[in-house]
């Protein structure tokens, strides 16, 4: 009897694991793409990329777990030599260069950003509270990001004064626009996309 509780339960699951597994496959394809839409800055050895702006919305679409899944797998991909890392990047030597403090931030921003944006999409129909609590939490996620970048930075040149101006101030208002449209994505898609995991 026992047995085939857990075998029926097994085989009940499979679907949703599957679900998990591709939508963390894709989320992490979508981040590798973002990557590849590149404008350099002059005076810093960061460039503007998309990948904020996918890192929030595949964690906020995803929830938390998945969407710190989606973004170690592609970080993984990247150490393991595919081209998934900005100007199709890769290799362990770009999580120690300049931009290796934001790469290893980005799961961290997924994973917060799914998990603070869950109760909102749970909750149903979206009140105006509810659009207040997903832009400030993605705005909180990219604050991650930037920390992440940061500090990297901070530590590889030694001096934090020029790692705020060639890490942070030359982003924050792209950056805003990414977390207002990450957060329209979020609202969106998010309650359809949460329902099908």
């Amino acid at each position: 009897m026992n047995r085939e509780v857990t075998s029926t339960s097994l085989a009940s699951s499979r679907p949703t694991i599957l679900r998990r597994g591709l939508a963390i496959g894709i989320g992490a394809l979508i981040v590798a793409l973002s990557a590849q839409v590149i404008v350099p800055v002059a005076f810093s050895p960061v460039p503007i990329t998309l990948q904020p702006l996918a890192v929030l919305a595949v964690g906020g679409l995803l929830g938390g777990p998945a969407g710190l899944g989606a973004l170690l797998l592609y970080i993984a991909l990247g150490v393991l030599g595919l081209p998934v890392f900005a100007g199709g990047g890769s290799g362990m030597l770009r999580l120690m260069g300049p931009t290796g403090g934001y790469l290893l931030a980005f799961p961290v921003a997924a994973g917060f950003t799914g998990a603070l944006v869950s109760p909102v999409l749970a909750a149903g129909a979206i009140k105006a509270s509810g659009v207040l609590r997903v832009l400030l939490v993605c705005a909180l996620g990219m604050a991650i990001i930037h920390i992440g970048g940061v500090a990297q930075l901070a530590i590889l040149g030694g001096d934090t004064s020029l790692a705020l101006r060639v890490g942070l101030i030359p982003f924050l208002t792209g950056d805003l626009l990414k977390v207002g449209l990450a957060a329209a994505l979020i609202l969106a898609a998010g309650p359809k996309i949460r329902s099908l995991l």
